[in-house]
């Protein structure tokens, strides 16, 4: 009989339910200290957050990470203009997507699966990384790119949605 593997032996001892939407939300709101956060932040950024994940099939994604849990990133070039490059993270729908997809998994380097929530959560604060790229299959015919400006963009357009309007002093 063969030795359990290092992920088989995690679920024996900590096994976990896939958490919905909000329920990620919320553990990422009981966490937000531990992200340099508070949860009234993580409380305001929730509907941004809420609706990019929406466009998403999984509720939690396989991110290939180093053993230090830093994301590994690639740098994409552009065909035509090599001078134009982005760096991204790949986000895998399975641990089977990843082993087809990831030509470098090796002793140095795990995917663990993360919540969808806390995944573009984490986008927000890695300057490094232009965007993500969800592959929802296998053969990554089906894939979602988040970028992390347009995130932003839509972070701010919601935050001057919320933001109260001031009027001025001397209005009477």
């Amino acid at each position: 009989m063969l030795a359990p593997t290092l992920r088989e032996k995690q679920s024996e001892f900590n096994p976990r339910e896939l958490m919905n939407r909000d329920q990620q939300i919320q553990q990422l709101m009981d966490q937000a200290p531990q992200y340099g956060s508070s949860a009234g932040e993580v409380q305001i950024v929730a509907p941004v957050l809420r609706q990019f994940a929406d466009r998403l099939r999984q509720d939690e994604y396989y991110i290939v990470q180093n053993l230090d849990q830093q994301w590994v990133m690639t740098t994409l070039e552009h065909r035509s203009q090599p001078h134009l490059r982005k760096r991204v993270v790949y986000a895998y729908a399975s641990l089977e997507a990843v082993k087809a997809n990831h030509t470098v998994i090796d002793l140095q380097t795990l995917a663990l699966p993360l919540p969808t929530i806390q995944i573009l959560f984490q986008l927000l604060a890695l300057k490094p990384i232009d965007s993500l790229i969800f592959v929802e299959s296998m053969d990554q015919s089906s894939c979602i790119e988040v970028s992390r400006a347009v995130l932003m963009q839509a972070l701010e357009q919601h935050l001057e949605q919320i933001r109260p309007i001031r009027l001025p002093d001397n209005i009477a």
